[in-house]
């Protein structure tokens, strides 16, 4: 399975909308996981088995939660039981039906 998301905490106490530390906090969790995963500008994705995957999932919203009173998290999965490699395939697929289209 693939699962997007993002963390991001409130009602913390210095006051400021910035949240890079807290994010820190999760990606790291994600990196250390071992799993494959890409993080940009709005989301983190990692893929796995379900297990796996919350696990992480789990472990990335408690660092998180060291930042806040409170934590939101915005999840999307793609579950497909039998594949792998499908976080770089899927993009493959993607560019490969571009240049199709431009032929």
């Amino acid at each position: 399975m693939i699962v997007a998301f993002s963390i991001a905490p409130s009602g913390g106490s210095d006051g400021t909308d910035s949240v890079h530390d807290a994010v820190a906090a999760a990606v790291k969790v994600v990196r250390d996981s071992g799993l494959p995963n890409q993080t940009d500008s709005m989301f983190t994705t990692i893929e796995g088995d379900w297990d796996e995957v919350f696990a992480v999932v789990k472990a990335a919203t408690e660092a998180v939660g060291q930042f806040g009173s409170r934590v939101s998290l915005v999840l999307k999965a793609d579950i497909r039981p039998g594949r792998t490699g499908e976080m770089t395939g899927k993009v493959e697929r993607l560019e490969q039906a571009i240049i199709r289209a431009e032929s």
